[in-house]
């Protein structure tokens, strides 16, 4: 039971996406193509919502659900990881035409194919984990 108020928040975060289109493909796709300024406004809010969160979570130091101590750890400087995962993650939204976000909100509105999609993150995670040691940090 005290997990219920996490899923009930997932479960509001679904409805929230659901209602602000995130999950079309039409509006990713008028993303790539430079279309339309929806999904850039609210990735766009969602980076500027994350940054103040994880500044919250600095100052006050928020405790986790067991109690312990939230770190957030300083990575260190480079830019190839970023250049490599954004190729990476861009090149599965685009062929896949959604975040790895939604895909449970997409198979629990339904779209079944997208279970395709689950596995196939589930693997690259898989991988992920097999790599981490070789990759650049």
């Amino acid at each position: 039971m005290k997990y219920f108020k996490f899923l009930l928040l997932g479960f509001l975060f679904g409805v929230i996406l659901t209602k602000a289109e995130v999950l079309s493909w039409y509006r990713i796709y008028e993303m790539f193509r430079f279309e339309s300024f929806h999904m850039y406004g609210i990735i766009g809010s969602a980076v500027v919502l994350g940054i103040i969160f994880i500044q919250i979570i600095k100052r006050i130091r928020l405790k986790s659900i067991d109690g312990n101590e939230i770190i957030v750890e300083e990575k260190e400087k480079g830019w190839k990881r970023y250049i490599i995962g954004g190729i990476i993650f861009g090149l599965g939204w685009a062929l896949v035409g959604a975040c790895p976000g939604p895909i449970f909100i997409l198979i629990g509105a339904g779209f079944y194919p997208f279970l395709v999609v689950l596995a196939g993150a589930l693997l690259g995670t898989f991988c992920y984990g097999l790599l981490k040691d070789k990759l650049p940090h």
